[in-house]
């Protein structure tokens, strides 16, 4: 599909920027978000909400996704700002949604008074309903960074973008991926063991498994649900050592797949393998250098960048290089900005009406994610597509598919 002169213009800098300098870590690092002060003498700034929980339970999650917004937003400004209004550097105004609906619903208000003309993020799903949902008074786009559940895009919101895949796609990927994998290894795994955080997130994503690995041959022993926060796993790890699954399917937030996986370890307890959908840990930099033997041959199917694009290449180092772990987070934040960044290029103006306008007609191309172009409908994205990981030694390797994959599967786990 055609990009537009924009789309072409901005992916253009961005990857001189990034790719020239071998340097583009030192370049994402160190250029500041534009002060106000500097951005009163200029043209006036272009305000974009940036929306995170950095409190509270969610708030190693939220701190990627702040990261990531920062670092698209560096590099656009320092690439001259939004063309079309006169290089107009972008200005952030941050959020902390505390990890609760309540908190990210006050958040939008201030955003809203604070004069935005978009807001990106939410990470969690009931925080991007409550915050769309909020947006939606003052037809204030909102584009949701990971919150995946369906609900989100369901609801006829004309201000509400997801530019990543919801769960009923990401479900049939993994589905299909696992079974798949499976073949390939000559189907060693036939029963499974669901456990799932009890929100809307984790219920949802149950429902759909439930109805659909026994069409694909799996048997399914039991779904075991937990809350979250959850302080002890003991009782769901003995239940899956009864049952003895060839698989543990796990969907739940990162502090508690982290609990699961290592109170699995502590009790040895060894399926064919860890195929997680949306696993908070399992594609998380953090878990496999805090945890390394736990995380071994955890395979996840989630949100990753296209492991062969030098641009999230560079990001990821660049993250690294402040000694933070990388996740899906941040590029997903990062290419989100991007994402808008074009939008309001093309709009050539920051009123909401023209950016939601500009966003349903985007196919914008200069992302990071094993996507193709943006085409939006009904707000979603229909060319996202999650991607297959496994973690194996100090690494989260692509798998599956071939197309972009760094390395083969492990599985069954050795």
């Amino acid at each position: 599909m055609g990009r537009s002169v924009q789309d072409s213009a901005l992916s253009g800098i961005s990857r001189r920027t990034v790719l020239k300098a071998g340097a583009a870590a030192a370049a994402f690092a160190t250029v500041p978000v534009a002060a106000p002060s500097i951005l009163r003498a200029q043209t006036p700034a272009v305000k974009i909400g940036i929306l995170q929980p950095v409190t509270g339970a969610l708030a190693h999650d939220g701190d990627l996704g702040r990261l990531g917004a920062e670092m698209a937003i560096n590099e656009i400004n320092a690439a001259g700002g939004i063309k079309a209004l006169g290089g107009a550097k972008i200005e952030m105004v941050f959020g902390d949604a505390r990890s609760t609906p309540e908190a990210g619903t006050q958040e939008v208000e201030r955003m809203q008074a604070e004069g935005v003309c978009a807001i990106v993020g939410g990470f969690a799903s009931p925080i991007c309903l409550a915050a769309s949902q909020a947006a939606a008074r003052y037809d204030l786009p909102y584009l949701v960074d990971v919150g995946v559940s369906d609900q989100i895009m369901a609801r006829g919101l004309t201000n509400t973008f997801r530019f990543s895949p919801g769960f009923g796609k990401v479900t049939q990927v993994a589905l299909d991926n696992l079974t798949k994998i499976n073949e390939l290894a000559g189907k060693p795994a036939k029963t499974v063991v669901l456990v799932h955080e009890d929100g809307l997130f984790g219920s949802g994503l149950a429902k759909l498994l439930q109805a659909e690995l026994p069409k694909r041959g799996f048997e399914i022993l039991e779904t075991i649900a937990h809350p979250t926060p959850a302080r002890d796993m003991s009782n769901v790890a003995l239940r899956i050592r009864s049952l003895n699954p060839d698989l543990v399917i796990p969907s739940n937030y990162y502090g508690e797949f982290v609990l699961l996986a290592r109170t699995m370890q502590q009790q040895r307890i060894k399926p064919k393998g860890v195929y997680a959908v949306l696993g908070g840990a399992a594609s998380n930099g953090r878990f496999v250098k805090e945890f390394p033997q736990a995380a071994q041959n955890v395979i996840d199917c989630n949100h990753w960048h296209d492991p062969k694009n030098p641009q999230a290449l560079a990001l990821r180092k660049a993250v690294e290089a402040q000694g933070k772990s990388f996740a899906y987070n941040v590029p997903l934040n990062y290419s989100n900005l991007l994402l808008l960044a074009d939008a309001i290029e093309r709009a050539g103006s920051a009123d909401r009406k023209k950016i939601i306008e500009a966003l349903n007609s985007s196919t914008f191309a200069g992302h990071i994610m094993p996507y193709g172009p943006t085409k939006f409908v009904n707000g979603q994205n229909e060319g996202a597509t999650p991607i297959n990981t496994q973690i194996q030694g100090e690494d989260i390797k692509v798998i599956f598919p071939e197309f972009f994959a760094e390395a083969k599967a492990n599985f069954p786990a050795t």
